[in-house]
């Protein structure tokens, strides 16, 4: 799978998660960024962000040693920073580019129903996991499966339409 760059997960309608506010840095706002987009500057690509509910303008942000630092408008001393610790950062979803045809958002593959070439339903994508080989979908059902998505190896085909995936999977493995 090609992935977008904004892996994500679905939060209210229309939003998605990119991240999560998970520290304070200094005493002038600055906060400690957790990202989830390939690479993971790429969260700063997008603003306004959706914060404890509020949309926040990114003013400034870097990376800082192997994580990410910001700080948001509004957002000037350490006790400001610090009530924001925990909060997911989201973005609207038209904010996103529209991914190319062989390409797919994580969020977008989420809750999709996952069935056999022949039909038998595996459960839902809960969530994706990256591994240095391949992207894997983790499938809940009657019990949980790890699927690689590797195109015609064990995903035949995306269906948004129909809101299902076909793998090639044992439904005993």
């Amino acid at each position: 799978m090609a992935e977008s760059d904004a892996q994500g997960r679905e939060s209210a309608v229309g939003e998605v998660v990119l991240g999560r506010i998970v520290g304070i840095y200094g005493v002038c706002g600055w906060v400690k960024v957790f990202s989830e987009t390939a690479p993971i500057e790429n969260i700063f690509r997008y603003s306004p962000w959706r914060v404890g509910g509020a949309e926040r303008l990114v003013t400034e942000s870097r990376r800082h040693g192997k994580g990410l630092i910001a700080r948001l408008r509004d957002c000037d001393d350490r006790d400001t920073a610090r009530g924001l610790i925990g909060q997911s950062i989201a973005i609207r979803r038209d904010q996103l580019p529209p991914p190319s045809a062989d390409e797919f958002y994580w969020v977008d593959l989420q809750g999709l129903a996952v069935e056999t070439g022949d039909g038998r339903p595996l459960g839902r994508v809960s969530h994706l996991i990256e591994t240095g080989a391949n992207d894997v979908l983790v499938v809940r059902g009657d019990r949980e499966r790890l699927v690689p998505f590797v195109w015609e190896r064990f995903v035949l085909d995306v269906d948004f339409d129909e809101g299902r995936i076909r793998v090639d999977w044992d439904p005993d493995f």
